[in-house]
Order: structure tokens, then C-alpha cells, then sequence
């Protein structure tokens, strides 16, 4: 974490909403659990499958992190990102 987020400020944060390919969800969630920056993930019922809480030093780093490390994870196909800050 940079000294800016330990001295009090703004940590962005997003809930990614996740589709994954039929009979895929939990090839998908184990291989989540490894990526750094998920701080919370859990199954769901409905239209998306997943959902992680994840967190960045900035929004810049948290799509890298959609992009790179959740997208690409194979099974999954099709993501919806809600960002806001913590404070």
C-alpha cells in the first residue's frame, strides 16, 4: 500500500459482479481466492454467479485488476464493475 492510502487517504474499491460459463462457478471462484486485491468473494444466485470486493491504491490500478486478473481467468464471461471509495 502507497504512504498516501496509510496516511488516511481514499482507497478506491469496486464489487465486481461476475458471469461465468455454465458448470464453471467454482473452477472460477477457486481460482479467484488467489487473486491479490479480492479482499471478499461469494457465490451468488441469479443473474451474475460471483461477486468480489476488491481493492486498489487508485481507480487506474482497479481496472487494471478487473481487466488483468479477473477477466482473464478462464470460465469467466462477463463482469459488471460498481466502484466507490473507502474512506
Amino acid at each position: 500500500m502507497s504512504a498516501a492510502c496509510r496516511e488516511g487517504s481514499s482507497l478506491a474499491i469496486g464489487f465486481v459482479l461476475i458471469s461465468t460459463a455454465p458448470a464453471k462457478e467454482h473452477e472460477v471462484y477457486t481460482e479467484l481466492l488467489r487473486v491479490k486485491g479480492i479482499v471478499e468473494l461469494h457465490p451468488l444466485f441469479g443473474e451474475y454467479d460471483l461477486i468480489a470486493k476488491v481493492e486498489a491504491e487508485d481507480f487506474n490500478a482497479l481496472g487494471q485488476l478487473v481487466v488483468d486478473k479477473i477477466r482473464s481467468v478462464p470460465g469467466v464471461i462477463d463482469t459488471k464493475t460498481l466502484t466507490g471509495i473507502k474512506f
